[in-house]
């Protein structure tokens, strides 16, 4: 349907008139996409159907925006934001977020607090959504829609799976997958207190053989401390084979807490690791 717009547009209205105005208006054109299911769009795909020059078009979008009937949470790529919505100034970002990257042609998956809500862990509710990405990228700040990238090497290999949205499917890591970003990520999940009782609510749901294989996406490290942090929330069952993983391949040990004092830390001979923290889950 989105096709059929754009054809209707270029063959009733092939250019803008003498005064600037475009007829059918840009009000028109973004009605139209949101009737036909469709609420993204770039501003160079609206140019090309109004056949308007690029001051136009960017006239017509300000016009837009300040009514509130768009969002631009990049530039040059806009979201239709619908009644219900506009008090948040934006579509939620789940539902722009996957046709943004697409657009980008980047490679994402929503990961770590954001994603542990998918799978049900609501004990803490994130401030931002959080999207992992092969290289580091700006926030986003679109109405009161607040979006962080995280830089996660491997993250072609990281398990992932499809949940449901409004306006179509987002990429989420598998519950094992956000288990060990958590782990790995502890500075950006609220620190080791929250991840341990994330862990706590995520426990029941996560396959032994799926962790193991997920952990060869991740360093070492990263296991070694979820393992620990999974016996303390009573989930000794689910490390029993990522025990054996880090058994049969680590060699170094490591902190509990990345980047706190080793001193007088006690070990965890079972993890190689340092007990440089105490952590209580609040599960």
């Amino acid at each position: 349907m989105y096709e059929n717009t754009i054809r209707k547009y270029q063959l009733v209205i092939p250019c803008a008139s003498r005064t600037g105005e475009t007829v059918p208006k840009a009000r028109d054109y973004v009605a139209d996409l949101a009737a036909s299911g469709r609420h993204h769009f770039a501003a160079k795909e609206m140019r090309k159907a109004l056949g308007v020059s690029a001051d136009a078009a960017k006239l017509s979008l300000y016009r837009l925006a300040k009514r509130g009937l768009v969002a631009s949470p990049a530039r040059g790529f806009y979201i239709i934001v619908p009644p219900e919505y506009k008090r948040l100034g934006s579509l939620p970002a789940d539902q722009f977020l996957p046709a943004l990257m697409e657009w980008r042609k980047t490679r994402y998956y929503a990961g770590l607090l954001t994603a542990a809500q998918y799978h049900g862990a609501a004990h803490h509710r994130p401030q931002e959504f959080q999207v992992m990405v092969e290289k580091n990228q700006r926030p986003i700040e679109c109405g009161s829609v607040r979006v962080s990238f995280i830089a996660r090497k491997k993250m072609r290999a990281v398990p992932v799976q499809n949940f449901n949205t409004p306006r179509g499917t987002i990429s989420v890591s598998t519950v094992e997958a956000t288990a060990l970003d958590l782990a790995g990520y502890p500075h950006h999940a609220g620190g080791l207190d929250q991840v341990a009782t994330i862990l706590a609510e995520l426990a029941e749901k996560i396959d032994p053989k799926l962790l193991t294989a997920a952990a060869k996406t991740a360093p070492l490290p990263w296991t070694q401390r979820l393992g620990y942090l999974l016996e303390l929330v009573g989930a000794k069952d689910r490390a029993a084979l990522l025990k054996a993983y880090v058994q049969e391949n680590a060699r170094d040990w490591t902190p509990l807490a990345p980047g706190a004092r080793r001193a007088r830390a006690r070990r965890a001979d079972d993890w190689l690791l340092y007990i440089n923290a105490d952590v209580e889950s609040e599960a």
